[in-house]
């Protein structure tokens, strides 16, 4: 760092002093870094983050009184250029997704601390999000868990029948039920049955969605003649 250069200035939240202690010493070995504060709780965190301005928080997520998560959108508030990244023991991708939502700009895991946390500081005073390896890991993990089990929901979803189908094919072609009842050979009442189930099972609101969803699966043709289905669905 330029000699006379302006030192970054960090807030330590932890309530284990031995962590504040080893945070401070790492940074005190970095001529970039200047620790102005430390705190043991949340609301001291918060306060002192109001009353020093400081240009990062390290805040654990593991706190008495108000914890990281709870402490960060307090923080933010009370110093809006502050930029704060959690500490944290726990691997868990649910708390990852709460920490970046509720304004967190990185996360280190308290194992890699020593290897990760100059990076970490580093790369957020430069306005960067950051997530240590094994963070991001954590973070790619959970959101292929969570798009596997939509897929899988989405694979389990109730189809319609071939009834129902034929049913849909005709009314994308404009026909009304009465007509959909005697070229199918079933009853007017039948016909209207098939096309709530349909609609029911494919979450479709409206005989125009239906239509739609028709046209883009290629199960029927837009309506001749300029036949509008909604009027002929009530024919």
């Amino acid at each position: 760092m330029a000699e006379g250069a302006k030192k970054i200035r960090v807030l330590l939240a932890d309530d284990h002093e031995l962590v504040r202690k080893g945070i401070r010493g790492l940074l005190n070995t970095k001529r970039k870094w200047r620790v102005v504060g430390e705190a043991s709780d949340g609301p001291e965190a918060v306060e002192k983050a109001r009353r020093l301005k400081p240009d990062i928080v390290i805040l654990d997520i593991d706190m008495p009184k108000l914890n990281g998560l709870e402490a960060t959108p307090l923080i933010r508030e009370a110093a809006p250029h502050a930029k704060v990244v959690i500490l944290t023991l726990h691997e868990s991708g649910e708390m990852v997704h709460r920490a970046l939502e509720a304004g967190a700009r990185g996360l280190v895991l308290k194992s890699d601390l020593a290897e990760r946390l100059i990076t970490a500081l580093t790369e957020i005073s430069r306005s960067k999000l950051f997530l240590t390896p094994k963070v991001s890991e954590i973070v790619m993990q959970e959101f292929l868990r969570r798009d596997k089990a939509i897929r899988a929901a989405a694979s389990n979803k109730v189809k319609p029948s071939q009834r129902e189908i034929a049913v849909i094919q005709l009314l994308s072609q404009g026909k009304a039920n009465k007509e959909i009842a005697a070229e199918l050979g079933i009853s007017v009442r039948t016909a209207e049955a098939h096309r709530a189930n349909a609609m029911r099972k494919l979450g479709l609101r409206s005989l125009a969605e239906l239509i739609r969803y028709a046209l883009e699966h290629g199960l029927g043709r837009p309506p001749a003649n300029g036949v509008d289905p909604e009027l002929a669905a009530k024919s």
